[in-house]
């Protein structure tokens, strides 16, 4: 006898008994649960699934709002960060400028006190040293136009720095105290004892002194009246004495009063 069934059908039978078996046991859990009054498990998970959903739903349709008002304010953003940078830029070299106007304010202050003892004297900067050192000299952005001269003396807040040896309309050079050639009458202080300011290229003796005078380190050196300079102007102190023996005459060694170094504003004089 032939099946009146193929495998095809017995298949879809055994899937429909299927689902009317899990429709049977969907509906006495629900029954079950209306007549408890509490929630099945088949709810809660209906519901779970269905929170989720609108959840992603709204996280993606919140993302796409972010990205678009993203793409939106780019432009926006790109100008006020080059702002940002623009300004960053200006508050640098503001901070720059300010940092070397409160390095420089000591120098402005001393030159100022300077130019107050020396109502006629002439302000310069330096702006050039000998750059191969074969002598102490040092270039003034002030020549002839401002009134300088040749053996004018240039002095600062602290002391006697040299003289005028070269001029131009708008420069001058200035030989400084300490260069071998340079030499300016002095008086030590205390006592009244003349010498001879001479530079060493490094520092300054002071030379033929009486060997009478009773000379000690700290005296100050001050400058006698001379071509470059009146009486009074402080040289530097002296450093350590020297007693050559047989010599008719005592030397010191005088340190500076003036930092050679670093100068960036003398004051000119005229005698």
């Amino acid at each position: 006898m032939v099946s009146i069934f193929t495998y095809r059908d017995e298949r879809k039978l055994f899937a429909l008994i299927g689902a009317i078996i899990v429709a049977a046991a969907i509906a006495l859990v629900q029954l079950e649960s209306l007549r408890t009054g509490k929630p099945s498990l088949i709810s809660i998970a209906v519901a779970s699934v269905a929170v989720f959903a609108q959840g992603a739903a709204t996280a993606l349709q919140n993302g796409a709002h972010g990205a678009a008002t993203a793409v939106a304010d780019a432009p926006q953003l790109a100008s006020q960060n080059a702002a940002l940078r623009e300004k960053n830029r200006v508050l640098r070299i503001e901070n720059a400028r300010l940092r070397e106007a409160l390095a420089a304010a000591p120098g402005a202050q001393a030159i100022a006190r300077a130019a107050a003892r020396f109502e006629a004297g002439v302000s310069a900067n330096v702006v050039g040293y000998d750059p191969e050192a074969l002598s102490r000299t040092v270039t003034l952005d002030r020549g002839a136009q401002a009134g300088i001269k040749l053996d004018d003396g240039v002095v600062n807040d602290d002391g006697v720095v040299g003289r005028i040896v070269a001029i131009a309309p708008f420069s001058s050079t200035v030989l400084l105290a300490t260069d071998g050639a340079s030499k300016v009458p002095a008086v030590v202080q205390r006592g009244r004892w003349w010498g001879i300011a001479t530079g060493t290229n490094t520092s300054i003796r002071l030379e033929y002194v009486s060997q009478d005078a009773k000379l000690k380190a700290g005296d100050v050196v001050v400058t006698g009246e001379g071509r470059s300079f009146h009486a009074g102007l402080e040289i530097g102190r002296i450093a350590r004495v020297d007693h050559p023996e047989g010599a008719l005459y005592q030397t010191a060694l005088v340190k500076p009063a003036v930092a050679f170094g670093r100068l960036e504003r003398v004051l000119v004089v005229s005698h």
